[in-house]
């Protein structure tokens, strides 16, 4: 009993010390500023993996932002590299210095965005279709890093009942 206890505490304390937040990257080079990045014609490149690591589709998107201090709209239209299209419109509001709460037509409930220096965190559930017809509900934990003015890195870990099932990589710039 006395070992079960110790490797309960031990996980625990592992997990607590492993948890990264938005506010580690608040005095980092680059301030986020939504207001000015999300006001811009956008085009994103990426593609999705599966749990194993192995990319199964790629895509490209674009992106007509607007924002201002109350929150703002993302309009996404989406290529498949197996042909499919799609689209997303995210519409978010302020919530709090910082903190946003947006919708989306396939995010089941609230996504909850916050920001601090260079680093967005998004979390969200988002309901995907599978090939029966039928849809299931992913975790999405979302991380962009504005890397430049105009140019900001994703990586989306996607994970079912705590378990990873996929991540989604892309790059997001400002056209010029």
């Amino acid at each position: 009993m006395k070992r079960f206890i110790l490797w309960v505490t031990s996980l625990v304390t592992l997990t607590a010390c492993s948890s990264v937040s938005v506010i580690d990257y608040q005095n980092t080079p680059i301030q986020f500023d939504p207001e000015r990045f999300f006001n811009n014609k956008l085009v994103a490149e990426g593609f999705v993996r599966d749990r194993k690591g192995k990319v199964t589709r790629y895509f490209t998107a674009d992106i007509i932002a607007t924002w201002d201090k109350n929150g703002g709209k993302l309009d996404e239209s989406f290529q498949w590299s197996d042909g499919e299209q799609q689209t997303r419109i995210w519409e978010f509001t302020k919530t709090a210095d910082n903190r946003y709460s947006g919708t989306a037509g396939d995010v089941l409930g609230n996504a909850n965005m916050e920001h601090a220096g260079n680093a967005i965190r998004m979390q969200y559930q988002l309901d995907v279709p599978l090939a029966s017809g039928k849809t299931i509900a992913i975790s999405m934990d979302d991380w962009l890093f504005q890397v430049s003015e105009n140019s900001i890195v994703n990586v989306t870990e996607m994970t079912k009942w705590g378990f990873k099932v996929g991540e989604v990589v892309l790059t997001m710039r400002v056209v010029e």
